[in-house]
């Protein structure tokens, strides 16, 4: 990774020409190839770029470009197609090299398998007294997320999602059928748990005979102490 920051005046040609006069500038050039073009906001958009498979090449500038105080011309050619990024380099502040090594990735907090590992610790938030049989139980039709045993000797089917809507409904309601034609797991109740469930989905869960229980990942985690809602 290079970071410059620089003042620039950017050019691009290919399918559409743009321009960007002089100003004062961060450039991002990554291993990947590609070459981002920032201003101070806009958020995370670049002003322009140039994606992979691309190659930059550093040159002198012309005679009448060093003449208006250029130091250096940065040409950026894409591999498979016309386009072009031109940056006049009129002076650069800061030139920073870096290796940032491998991307392990984005872990995201709340989705749906760590939802139901929480959910699982604290079956008694589903219903009292209820205790878990399995995660993951296997169906003929795809593994139910959560099945609880209750009280009553009947079970609980508990489908975790993060935004809950009608094919969660529809996939929760299949396995219940399955399920319930079961004498070892009959009767058999459905929850559909999600951190938010859409009024239709709602509405067709109800019409199931199915309940709804709104999920919230800090107070799971125990970050929050907002109480979950069974409905």
């Amino acid at each position: 990774m290079r970071v410059v920051v620089a003042r620039c005046a950017v050019d691009y040609s290919g399918r559409l020409g743009a321009h960007l006069p002089l100003a004062r500038r961060l450039i991002l050039v990554k291993a990947d190839g590609s070459v981002l073009i920032h201003a101070d906001g806009g958020s995370y958009k670049p002003l322009n770029w140039m994606n992979p498979p691309c190659k930059l090449r550093e040159q002198a500038p012309s005679t009448a470009e060093a003449e208006a105080g250029v130091e250096a011309v940065w040409e950026v050619a894409h591999a498979k197609t016309d386009d072009q990024l031109r940056i006049q380099i009129y002076e650069i502040l800061e030139d920073i090299r870096a290796e940032l090594g491998e991307e392990p990735g984005l872990v995201k907090d709340g989705v749906e398998a760590h939802l139901q590992e929480l959910l699982a610790q604290q079956v008694e938030r589903v219903g009292p007294e209820l205790k878990l049989i399995r995660r993951e139980y296997p169906t003929a039709i795809g593994p139910v997320d959560l099945l609880l045993r209750g009280p009553d000797g009947g079970t609980v089917a508990v489908e975790v999602k993060r935004r809950g809507e009608i094919d969660g409904v529809e996939q929760l309601t299949r396995y219940v059928e399955l399920l319930g034609r079961d004498p070892r797991l009959s009767p058999v109740r459905g929850v559909f748990a999600a951190q938010s469930i859409k009024p239709q989905a709602r509405v067709l869960a109800q019409d199931r005979g199915l309940e709804c229980l709104i999920l919230d990942y800090a107070e799971l985690s125990g970050t929050d102490s907002d109480a979950l809602r069974l409905f």
